[in-house]
């Protein structure tokens, strides 16, 4: 074997040293367990339920009301996901009908933390980039109506 290669097999950092610009920090192959994990907690429905649990339970009825357009399998997948992982926990109350509830673990609570700095982030520069995508979708515009004028080399769909 290769000097400074790992012998486990779900290692994924890279063998080459980059120094602290590693461009192979969050590896594409499947086996990789930081990009595994990364998947789940950057996953649209995952920070939605976390942020809902910020400090408090919910029962599953609560969480699916509070989330516009998740469904119900996609919400008991994000959440049994999230309890695999130890960021929720269930609890089950041995009531008639059951009551269940779900809250953020230690762990969990400490995502929070991570995901509110993200939200902060994009609260202070929304306005730079919606300016941003308003310059690019006004070049697009100007590129299709260009290729149309010159004959109708734009993209599919605006040929004409």
């Amino acid at each position: 074997m290769e000097e400074g290669t790992s012998k486990q097999p779900s290692y994924c950092a890279s063998t080459v040293d980059y120094g602290d610009a590693d461009p192979f920090q969050w590896d594409t192959r499947e086996d990789c367990q930081v990009r595994q994990i990364l998947d789940r907690v950057a996953d649209k429905w995952s920070l939605l339920v976390i942020a809902l649990l910020e400090n408090r339970r919910l029962r599953f009825t609560e969480l699916r009301r509070e989330i516009d357009g998740i469904s119900q399998r996609m919400l008991t997948v994000t959440l049994r996901s999230l309890e695999r992982d130890g960021l929720v926990k269930r609890t089950v109350h041995p009531v008639v009908p059951p009551r269940v509830e779900y809250e953020l673990t230690p762990l969990g609570g400490t995502l929070h933390a991570t995901i509110r700095s993200l939200v902060t982030w994009t609260e202070a520069h929304q306005e730079e980039i919606a300016a941003a995508r308003s310059a690019y979708d006004s070049r697009e515009a100007g590129d299709v109506r260009e290729a149309r004028d010159l004959g109708g080399l734009g993209p599919p769909g605006t040929r004409g």
